[in-house]
């Protein structure tokens, strides 16, 4: 049986000599497992649709419920972002979050979606890398079914919140800080303002905001350890990522 789809190359793993395992991330048919025989072959006709973070058409064929790439078309290869190693680098973690989010034969075309927006943001908007980081580890939180609750003090409601729990994915006011256990950090109100932005927004707008230096660094920070305490695991792509900012 032959299955056409639209997929992002999340991860490329060698088989043997010849060939390679690719993950793809559909949007109909959720995350996919597929062989790419002759893939490390030299001069081979996948190489450039089968390369990580390429987004292409792949003809896939079933056998023994394995599927084999019959055939596969290139439809962007940001190549920007393989020029710069720091953007590479953001962008393959965001292969590895989509990849630990996504499950296989389960349609997810939101998380497909918001992947290749933040690789487009990354590369075509001019947009900071931690805006971007930021944006996409808050949507991929949501996505994920771990929304917070933005809508005040999750305890008495007061309008004015200072601190967000982060395991519990709520805002706390100073009076009710006890009421939570976990880690919370610290959220001003220009702070606030972005993240229920960024989780309310509608998707086309994603990443249309502005922020000042000094929030977004902290935004970058919280929206970090939301996603990564809500995973309950950290990701090997994003301390290489952060190792470069050293």
């Amino acid at each position: 049986m032959y299955l056409t789809v639209k997929a992002l190359v999340l991860r490329v793993t060698d088989y043997n000599d010849r060939d390679a395992l690719l993950t793809l991330l559909t949007q109909e048919n959720g995350k996919l497992t597929v062989k790419a025989r002759g893939l490390r072959r030299k001069n081979s006709p996948l190489v450039a649709p089968c390369q990580l973070l390429a987004y292409g058409e792949f003809t896939l064929f079933e056998y023994r419920g394995m599927y084999t790439i019959n055939e596969a078309h290139s439809i962007e290869l940001f190549r920007d972002l393989r020029r710069d190693l720091m953007k590479l680098s953001l962008g393959t973690y965001f292969a590895q979050a989509a990849e630990v989010i996504s499950q296989e034969d389960l349609p997810n075309p939101e998380l497909l979606s918001l992947v290749l927006n933040s690789l487009f943001a990354l590369t075509r908007l001019g947009l900071p890398e931690q805006q971007v980081k930021a944006v996409f580890e808050l949507r991929a939180a949501c996505i994920a079914g771990y929304t917070p609750d933005l809508f005040g003090c999750h305890v008495c409601g007061n309008q004015s919140p200072t601190l967000f729990d982060l395991s519990g994915g709520a805002l706390l006011c100073q009076n009710c800080r006890a009421a939570a256990s976990g880690i919370r950090i610290p959220i001003n109100p220009g702070m606030l303002d972005a993240i229920r932005y960024i989780v309310y927004c509608d998707s086309k707008k994603l990443f249309s905001f502005s922020i000042g230096n000094e929030n977004l660094d902290q935004l970058s920070s919280l929206s970090e350890a939301y996603l990564t305490t809500q995973l309950e695991r950290g990701f090997s792509t994003l301390d290489f990522y952060k190792s470069l900012l050293i």
